[in-house]
């Protein structure tokens, strides 16, 4: 701890982001110490990744040890796909989370992880924006919400998934299931592996043995990006099914559909199919040791391997085929073709206009004819009427 710490954060609102995709930022003033006011921006995402990285720091005060003793407050994990909505539904929570954080022991409130993340970056000072495409949209919390947080706060309910079938774990960090139980889903990872409590227990289920109460959850999964993200395999893997892809590790490919389950739809030049979304690691990142142990663990199992399921909703998730995503993705990689095959004709259009134009010989001007005697009398000076004379 240092002599530098936190006398208040108050939320201001939240911002909507376009550049380099979509995305919301909020928007803190923190008041520091010495009495200074520093403006910064937080993705949900990085503050959950600091909340997490807090409990591991105090395991005793965050409940780990004993829930009793749990004096940091909770958060709420991020949905797999923050849209405006659940951001200005999420404001009352976070300003309750900052109110207390700043409250907690000295040890917690002025640790150097809570200073470091609140600090001004280069990127609050000058956010990246672009006035040619879309500014940023502001989104202010109203005077009388930031008066009294509690106005807008109320306590913090996690989602409740069923179980459709049964689950047997394969490991004690894991959470056994009868079909038809209640579980309240505490954290959702990429992986496909959510950690779950059930009453007094408390594990990583597969995603794929849970349902919403109120519908299907294709509503929370991402659109299919046939752009494709780049992605690198941190591990080999087989393919068991028809619809699964082989690849060893190093291969690079293109994500174009994130789904819930951990099963992601990826693309290997022109071939599409599901593969282990945990492990794959995004290009240009940093490894780390809980990517790597997670790798260690097994895939998820998929949806269609789950037998004597039995959903309460009548209407089913929406299922694209593999045929759909080969069909539109051979026709994104077409376009695309075509788009640069079209800019390099261009281009080269022009460098031969300009090699042609660069050959010609250049026209000589014309010589103006003679003017006439008479002409020179009428119009010209006396000097030069005299020469002619």
């Amino acid at each position: 701890m240092g002599d530098v710490f936190i006398r208040h954060i108050e939320l201001l609102g939240y911002e909507k982001r376009f550049i380099p995709s979509q995305h919301y930022v909020y928007m803190f003033l923190v008041k520091w110490n010495d009495l200074s006011e520093k403006l910064v921006y937080r993705r949900f995402t990085e503050i959950y990744e600091f909340h997490k990285a807090l409990k591991e720091m105090f395991p005793i005060e965050s409940g780990d040890i004993n829930m009793e003793n749990r004096i940091i407050p909770h958060l709420p994990a991020p949905k797999w796909f923050d849209g405006q909505r659940s951001t200005q539904n999420r404001q009352g929570t976070l300003s309750e989370y900052c109110y207390t954080l700043v409250n907690l022991p000295h040890k917690i409130s002025r640790c150097l992880h809570v200073v470091n993340f609140f600090k001004v970056r280069p990127d609050d000072m000058n956010p990246v924006t672009d006035s040619q495409i879309k500014k940023p949209e502001v989104f202010l919390l109203p005077k009388d919400a930031k008066k009294n947080s509690t106005d807008i706060t109320g306590p913090i309910v996690l989602q409740t998934y069923r179980a459709i079938a049964d689950y047997e774990k394969s490991s004690t960090s894991e959470m056994a299931l009868k079909a038809g139980d209640m579980v309240d889903v505490v954290e959702k990872g990429e992986s496909g592996w959510w950690f779950c409590q059930l009453k007094n227990k408390r594990g990583w289920v597969p995603a794929t043995y849970l349902e919403p109460m109120d519908g299907p959850d294709e509503s929370e999964e991402q659109e299919p990006n046939y752009a494709g993200e780049l992605y690198v395999v941190q591990k080999s893997y087989t393919a068991v099914e028809e619809d699964e892809l082989t690849l060893k590790e190093g291969d690079t490919i293109e994500v174009i559909h994130k789904l819930l389950d951990g099963w992601w739809v990826i693309r290997k030049d022109e071939t599409t199919g599901y593969y282990p979304s945990m492990y794959l690691q995004k290009a240009g990142e940093v490894n780390t040791s809980v990517k790597s142990e997670l790798r260690n663990r097994s895939a998820p199992p998929r949806r269609s391997t789950i037998r004597n399921s039995k959903s309460i909703h009548k209407q089913g998730r929406r299922q694209i085929s593999q045929e759909t995503y080969r069909r539109n993705s051979r026709k994104y990689i077409q376009s695309r073709r075509n788009m640069r095959g079209n800019t390099q004709n261009k281009a080269n259009g022009i460098i031969e206009d300009n090699e042609q134009e660069g050959s010609k010989p250049k026209a000589q001007p014309a010589v103006p004819p003679r003017p006439s005697k008479d002409l020179i009398l009428n119009r010209c000076t006396e000097t030069t009427r005299r020469k002619i004379l």
